[in-house]
């Protein structure tokens, strides 16, 4: 049974994470929530849902406009051969969330499993401000870049930050 966002709100108070969070009408795109975002400060972000041909599984989390290269990506991840996006009923069976809310506190859902790769863009991590959906895409909610890390190893997870957008790799 995937968690539901009071439990992850527990969760992350007894994380001792500060997050503040915003009620809006539901997002399913990064182009629908740029009104919703043009009024929240910190980074915004995308979550990417891929799967290899070997069926490991990663999640990308990058700034709202990162142009990612997925065919460059797949070896920069660990990634075996191509990578390619998760189905909806993997995305719901593994971060028991749906197409549109996904989100690195998704990672609550894979605490037991471990089945997926986090991948932290190095542009991202430079905010210290950082916006998700709390599972479900009717709100927002700002984590710092630092409790993002602490919440994504408490799922379990030791989180690669990578320069995986254009934008990371011209920064760097």
């Amino acid at each position: 049974m995937a968690a539901s966002r009071e439990e992850l709100m527990h969760f992350l108070d007894e994380l001792g994470i500060e997050t503040s969070t915003v009620e809006h009408p539901a997002v399913f795109t990064v182009a629908e929530s740029h009104e919703i975002i043009d009024n929240l400060p910190g980074g915004h972000t995308k979550n990417l849902f891929l799967k290899d041909k070997k069926g490991n599984l990663f999640l990308i989390v990058a700034l709202n406009d990162a142009k990612i290269d997925l065919k460059a990506t797949g070896p920069l991840i660990g990634a075996s051969g191509r990578v390619s996006f998760g189905k909806p009923d993997l995305l719901m069976e593994v971060l028991g969330v749906e197409p549109g809310s996904v989100t690195p506190f998704s990672l609550i859902n894979d605490r037991a499993a471990r089945r997926v790769t986090v991948v932290l863009d190095a542009a991202m991590m430079e905010h210290d401000l950082l916006n998700y959906h709390p599972l479900q895409n009717t709100a927002t909610t700002a984590i710092s870049s630092g409790d993002l890390l602490k919440f994504v190893r408490a799922c379990g997870h030791e989180p690669q930050v990578l320069s995986v957008s254009a934008q990371a790799q011209e920064a760097h």
